[in-house]
Formats: C-alpha cells, sequence, structure tokens
C-alpha cells in the first residue's frame, strides 16, 4: 500500500469561505480533508462536513452507473442501462419536444451543487447553443447582492481578512459557525489579538450568537427597523461622520430628515428588542472606529430584504467606517473577478430574446402558469445538474405535481439517488469535486482557486462537463469552439484571455484579486457614476428582459426605512416560521452521509417556551405547521432563544425524515421578491398546533 499524499484542491460547494484544501489521497481514493494552512483567508480552519468528505465520496449507495425508470415516478424502480443508451435517449426527447413546441420547451436546470466555474457554468453554452430557455437565478442572491449595490455600485468591500484587524466585528444575518466558520477564524483572532468585540445580529440565539458579546435577536424581517434606529441615533448623538458624509454621499440631510422619527422606541416595538439593546449597539459602533460589518444572506431572504440589506449597509457609510482599516461593509467580493468565460458559457452567442424562466418558480412553470411560463410554451424536457429542486426549492407541493406529470422528460446527473432524481426518466452518475478539473473562485473573500483531478470516479461515473458536451453533439448544437475543449483547456482559455497568471496558479493553487485599500473602500469613490454612496437607491435601472416577475418595486421606500411587506403573521397564522441552515447539510448536500445525519438527528422546530406552553407543546411533542402553501410535522424543542412568535426549522433535511414525507420547503413561498425577484424563504407566516404521536417514518436508504 502506498502512504497518503497530500494534495492541494478547493471545496466546491455553495459557502462564501469556498476553502483551499489539503486533500489526502491513499491508493486511488481520499481520506481526511484540512484546511490550507497557507491560505491567509482559510488559515487551516474548514468545517466538519467537508473535513469528513470521504463518506460523500465513498458512499455505499453512490450513483456509479446510468439508470433507466421502470416504475412510477418518484419510486425506486430503475434498471442499469449504457451511457451511449442513456444519451441518446435525452437527446431523443430534447429533439422531440423541439419538434412539438419549439427549442424553449427544453429548460436545462442547475444550481450550486458545485460552484466550480468549468462543471457548473457549462450547461449555458448548451442551452444558448440550442436556444434552450435560459435560467434566471433567484434562489440565494438576488436580493443580497442588489441591495448591496444599491448603495455602493458595486460588489465589494474591505478585505475580508481584515476582520482580524478590526476592534468591532459585527456578523449580521450569518450562522457564521454553520455556514462560513472561517469568519469566524478570523473574529476570533481580533478578538484575542486586539481585545475586539464581536456583536451577531440574527432572529434566534445560534452557535455564532453563542460566541457574541453582544447578541441581538429580533424578530425575522425586521432588520431595516434596527438599522435605521442605529442611524437616528448616530446623527442624534454626534457619532455621525458628516464630513465623510459630505463628500462620499448623496443626501445625508434628507436621511438626517428621514431618520428623524426612526428613534430606538419605534424601532423596539417592531423589532422585539429593548430600547437599552439598541443604544448599547449604536454607542458601541458610533464610538469604534473601526467596526466591520459583515453582512450575510439570511436577513435578505424575507420580502423586504433588499431594503434591509441596503438599510445596514448605510450604518458604514453614516459613521464613516469605510475610511479606516477593519472597517466598512462586506458582503461579497464578486466584482473582483473580471473572468472572460465566452468559452465555457458561450457567451457570444446568447440569444437576448430566449426567456429566462425563474428557477424559484419551477414548480409553477412546471404545472404551467401562464404568467411563470412569460407566456411561452410549457416545459417539456430537462436536464438537471447540481441541484435538488425537490427537496431546495419552494411550494414543494407544486413541485411535486410539476415533476409527476407524465409528459415531461427529465434527465438527472447526480452523485445520490437524491428526490430529484427519483422522478427523472434517466439518471446519470456524476463526479464529485477530486474526480475532476475546475476552478473556483471566492465570494468570500478574493482568491480564485484551482480544483485539479485528484483520483479515479469510482464505477462510470462521468463529469458535467462531458455530459453536456456529448449531448450537444447529438441533438446537434451550434459548432461552438467551446464543446471542443477539455476542462482543463478551458481553465487556461479563461485564466489567459483575463489577463491572469496560469503558472502561478499552477504553482500555487491559488491566485490573490485583492484590490487595493482605495478600492475595497472606496476612497476614490463608490461605484455609482456620480462616485457617492446612494442613501436614495434607484432600485430599478434596467428591468430584466425576458424575465419573470419582479415584485413590487414601485412600492420600495426612498431612503432606509422598515418596508412591511413581509408575510405578516395574523389570527389565523400567528407565527413566523424562519427555515435556516443546519450546520452539518449544506442545503440537501451532506444529508445524506452518516457523520452529519449523526450530528443533526431528525427535523426539529424551536419554539419559545411561552408559545409552547400556551399551545401545551411538550419538547419532543410531535406539531403540524401550515399554512395556505401546505403542512409539515415535525418534532418540537422549547427554546428560549427566539422571540415570541417565531419558529425555527433547520436544515433541509431528506423529505423522508418527515413524518409525513414533506420537506420544510412545503411552507415557503415562490412569489417574486422585490426589485428584481428572488425566494423569501425566511419569511413565512404558519399555524402550529400539536398532533397526535406517531411513529417517525423510516427512510429508505441514508441517500434519500
Amino acid at each position: 500500500m502506498n502512504a497518503p499524499v497530500r494534495l492541494r484542491s478547493a471545496c466546491p460547494h455553495d459557502c462564501p469561505s469556498t476553502c483551499a484544501l489539503e486533500v489526502e489521497v491513499e491508493n486511488g481514493k481520499i481520506g481526511r480533508v484540512r484546511g490550507a494552512a497557507d491560505n491567509a483567508y482559510t488559515a487551516g480552519v474548514i468545517c466538519a462536513k467537508v473535513a469528513r468528505y470521504a463518506e460523500r465520496a465513498n458512499h455505499p449507495d453512490r450513483l456509479t452507473t446510468p439508470l433507466l425508470r421502470h416504475g412510477p415516478k418518484g419510486g425506486r424502480d430503475f434498471r442499469p442501462i449504457s451511457w451511449e443508451e442513456a444519451l441518446d435517449r435525452i437527446a431523443e426527447a430534447f429533439l422531440a419536444a423541439e419538434r412539438a413546441h419549439g427549442a424553449q420547451s427544453v429548460w436545462p436546470y442547475h444550481y450550486a451543487g458545485t460552484m466550480g466555474l468549468v462543471q457548473r457554468d457549462g450547461i449555458h453554452r448548451l442551452r444558448h447553443a440550442k436556444g434552450y430557455s435560459r435560467q434566471f437565478d433567484t434562489i440565494c442572491i438576488n436580493m443580497a447582492w442588489t441591495g448591496f449595490i444599491a448603495g455602493t455600485g458595486r460588489l465589494l468591500g474591505p478585505d475580508p481578512r481584515e476582520m482580524r484587524k478590526t476592534d468591532c466585528l459585527v456578523i449580521w444575518g450569518t450562522n457564521a459557525v454553520s455556514t462560513q466558520v472561517n469568519v469566524m477564524t478570523h473574529a476570533i483572532e481580533a478578538r484575542k489579538s486586539r481585545g475586539a468585540k464581536i456583536v451577531v445580529v440574527d432572529v434566534y440565539r445560534n452557535d455564532t450568537a453563542k460566541q457574541a458579546d453582544l447578541a441581538l435577536i429580533l424578530k425575522p424581517g425586521t432588520d431595516a427597523a434596527l438599522a435605521c434606529a442605529v442611524m437616528h441615533i448616530a446623527f442624534r448623538d454626534g457619532y455621525a461622520d458628516r464630513d465623510y458624509m459630505a463628500k462620499y454621499a448623496d443626501d445625508p440631510a434628507g436621511l438626517e430628515a428621514h431618520l428623524a422619527t426612526r428613534t430606538p422606541e419605534w424601532a423596539a416595538a417592531i423589532t422585539g428588542l429593548s430600547v437599552e439593546e439598541i443604544e448599547t449597539f449604536a454607542k458601541l459602533v458610533g464610538t469604534t472606529a473601526r467596526t466591520y460589518f459583515r453582512l450575510g444572506y439570511g436577513f435578505t431572504r424575507q420580502r423586504n430584504g433588499v431594503v434591509a440589506m441596503h438599510a445596514a449597509a448605510s450604518i458604514a457609510t453614516v459613521l464613516g467606517a469605510w475610511q479606516h482599516e477593519g472597517g466598512g461593509a462586506f458582503h461579497n467580493n464578486g466584482a473582483i473577478y473580471d473572468l472572460d468565460k465566452t468559452m465555457i458559457e458561450g457567451t457570444d452567442i446568447v440569444d437576448p430574446s430566449t426567456r429566462r424562466l425563474d428557477q424559484s418558480q419551477i414548480g409553477r412553470i412546471l404545472t404551467g402558469d401562464h404568467e411563470a411560463l412569460l407566456g411561452g410554451p410549457p416545459v417539456s424536457a430537462m436536464l438537471i445538474q447540481n441541484t435538488n429542486p425537490m427537496v431546495v426549492c419552494p411550494e414543494q407541493e407544486t413541485v411535486r405535481r410539476g415533476f409527476a406529470r407524465d409528459d415531461l422528460f427529465v434527465a438527472v446527473h447526480e452523485q445520490q439517488m437524491t428526490e430529484t432524481a427519483r422522478m427523472a426518466d434517466i439518471v446519470l452518475p456524476a463526479t464529485m469535486f477530486t474526480e475532476h478539473d475546475d476552478i473556483y473562485k471566492g465570494g468570500g473573500h478574493q482568491y480564485i482557486l484551482l480544483g485539479p483531478k485528484l483520483v479515479d470516479a469510482p464505477g462510470e461515473c462521468r463529469e458535467n462537463d462531458y455530459v453536456q458536451k456529448e449531448i450537444a453533439r447529438r441533438v446537434g448544437a451550434v459548432d461552438h469552439p467551446g464543446f471542443r475543449m477539455t476542462p482543463r483547456e478551458h481553465i487556461e482559455w479563461m485564466i489567459n484571455a483575463s489577463g491572469l497568471d496560469m503558472a502561478a496558479l499552477d504553482r500555487d493553487g491559488t491566485l490573490d484579486c485583492q484590490p487595493p485599500f482605495e478600492v475595497a473602500h472606496f476612497v476614490d469613490g463608490f461605484g455609482h457614476a456620480d462616485k457617492r454612496f446612494h442613501f436614495r437607491p434607484e432600485w430599478i435601472k434596467t428591468p430584466f428582459a425576458n424575465a419573470g416577475p419582479m415584485g413590487p418595486f414601485k412600492d420600495m421606500p426612498v431612503f432606509p426605512d422598515q418596508w412591511d411587506v413581509i408575510e405578516a403573521a395574523s389570527e389565523t397564522q400567528p407565527f413566523r416560521l424562519v427555515t435556516a441552515p443546519a450546520r452539518s447539510f449544506l442545503n440537501s448536500t451532506f444529508n445524506e452521509t452518516p457523520g452529519s445525519l449523526k450530528r443533526e438527528g431528525s427535523p426539529t422546530v424551536l419554539i419559545h417556551p411561552d408559545d409552547a406552553a400556551a399551545h401545551g407543546i411538550e419538547d419532543g411533542a410531535l406539531v403540524e405547521l401550515a399554512n395556505t402553501r401546505g403542512a409539515v410535522r415535525v418534532s418540537a424543542k422549547r427554546f428560549d432563544g427566539v422571540v415570541r412568535g417565531t419558529l425555527v426549522c433547520e436544515g433541509l433535511f431528506p423529505n423522508e425524515a418527515f413524518v409525513d414525507g414533506k420537506g420544510i420547503n412545503t411552507l415557503t413561498g415562490a412569489d417574486a421578491v422585490a426589485p428584481y425577484g428572488g425566494a423569501a424563504f425566511h419569511d413565512n407566516s404558519v399555524r402550529l398546533s400539536a398532533v397526535a404521536a406517531a411513529e417517525p417514518r423510516e427512510m429508505e436508504t441514508s441517500a434519500a
């Protein structure tokens, strides 16, 4: 036997940390995975779920051969077939759909099961070459990015490594311990070396809040009210940097006048926080020049999430925090990567008249909703890569009905027999990140990372790039040069065309793309044409062409404000439900691995003890959560770390882990959030009732 060797790689998953990795390889298999100690952001630390990645790669239920469905959709009756037969059947179905309804009746569908720029995004080259329906990505980024850019004009911010140099780190709307552990690495270092204070703003006392010097636990969807009160106090008590705003902001006088009535008392009544908590927070950030606002995705997953993000980022401008190393506001570094993806995505052959279907509204689309289909033909054939919509998408009852259509052909390229794969006609076995070449960029830091192939895939697993090219060949796709390139050649072409150093990437495994201080801190002006931060954002500059509904953008507030468009609690649905991430899952990834399942246990809803007592609910009792979209049954857990009226259900468990086989996204809505669409996963009103005890459903396989 050969001794294990450590090889460079990068985490492929949908996490802002995008960790640089060292992977042990022995006898053709991966073993322990570690964070790369020589990467200044990863700093040797990764999450536990990725550290035990060998559980996923070597899982006994991993798919290793193409399969053809024989039984009803949703069942387990499949038989092995050859790759040639599988690809031929897919091509025949796509061509038949095109003949019957036109090319736009075929919808290649993907998302973030891998964040690799080659393996994930090559599906666009296929869709553009054939004129298939495009995809409007709305599940995660729309609200967060739009809200941040509305103020700054560009999606970037202070070097994330500056969190080590701050005197006050505000972690707002992200459970970093669970979802981006490296934020905590830098936060704890700042506390140790500088005595920095850690503030956490969230809707429940999660593992990150437990690490805080000050934890502000507020009602879901009320973050903008807190932000407005903090800015009110800054103007009132002299913390506002008027000289900075005069130079860098569009209308500070208008903002101050607007905030005159947004007092701590006003915000306390909305948020559930005390006036004292709000005053304490405002004084801390107002008297600490080096305050770094690390703004996450969680608090934007509300129907007013865009406005909330803009309001939170505005605090840094009122205080002039951008001027200081270790100060300012950061959400994502997307704008620093100017990568030429022409060959990967086929951006040079896009037909802009082709419709873009909203990925969040897949249920409505597959059930023939005219508005969701943008007035076009039905979707009658799909290729699905890197996502599990039967678990992760909202309005699950509608999604289920859509996939159950007899006239819908679905091919799923997957690593495990997911709920979506069980609805497919053809299932193709997919490689994992150590089994193919790819390249990644970090949203939460500043690195491009190389992820080379380290081991051979088991059985007949094939990479995404192979599937995309083979389907393209069979359906007569345009002869785009990208179809003739290997993944490695795609990487080299993109890096060279983008003016970057391929030799350095090969040598070091990473490229540091961090812009200078003057750019990252907007010293030379913000990203808008007037170079100023916009307290008065122009919410709709260019409506998205050929895309779905964009929400009530005409009613959005002029200045930062609490916008009351959330799905409020009512007499019939008196609770607000947040579907938060679990520590050991990443969306529906890892919910099949033994280590993750052991840690997470079974689906549970957290409920305030007083609410539980009022409804006669004991710890462990089976309860039903229901609204107009459906009903879900889970176990209850009394937990005093939420505001009364708030429920939290962590993690996307396999559907079969729930008593009735219905996942938590049965309760979430797919209506578009203003101004550019998006799904409000944490914005749900529900009713709660105790039900008779029942035996939990036994999962037929750990890969369900």
